[in-house]
């Protein structure tokens, strides 16, 4: 059967099917007795790029854009590292990084992860942190 974004929504009750864990676990499985049990491990609780991706569709046909875009960036991200994640945060954050710098983290996201979408949210930061005052070789000295 096709996904319906409208339909299907929320897709846990209306199309559990499509659901599943990094490990291919359904999603009836997903229990806190298997989790406590150990027959589940912590890893299986993650989103799959494909799940997002669903909700992304989901958002866009209720005309939620910004929603759907940041899903699909969610779904990006699910390749990517959590350290690699925590850099990349760190280093968004006012007056952290050159302009290069983030320009740096854009590629290595782009080419190393396969994540251009949030490459280009990177690069549209740098953008606007350079207009802002907010890059690291912009703050003022004290």
């Amino acid at each position: 059967m096709a996904f319906d974004p409208i339909a299907d929504f929320p897709l846990g009750s209306q199309r559990p099917d499509l659901v599943r864990t990094p490990g291919g676990l359904g999603l009836e499985e997903l229990t806190l007795d298997a989790l406590r049990s150990g027959r589940l491990d912590a890893s299986e609780m993650r989103a799959t790029a494909e799940t997002l991706g669903l909700q992304a569709q989901v958002a866009r046909a209720a005309e939620r854009a910004q929603l759907a875009a940041n899903l699909e960036r969610a779904a990006e991200l699910t390749g990517v590292p959590d350290e690699v994640i925590l850099e990349v945060y760190t280093a968004l954050r006012p007056h952290r990084s050159t302009g290069d710098e983030l320009d740096s983290w854009a590629d290595r996201l782009e080419g190393e992860f396969q994540a251009p979408t949030t490459a280009a949210f990177v690069r549209e930061a740098r953008a606007v942190y350079g207009k802002r005052n907010l890059l690291l070789s912009d703050e003022p000295a004290v």
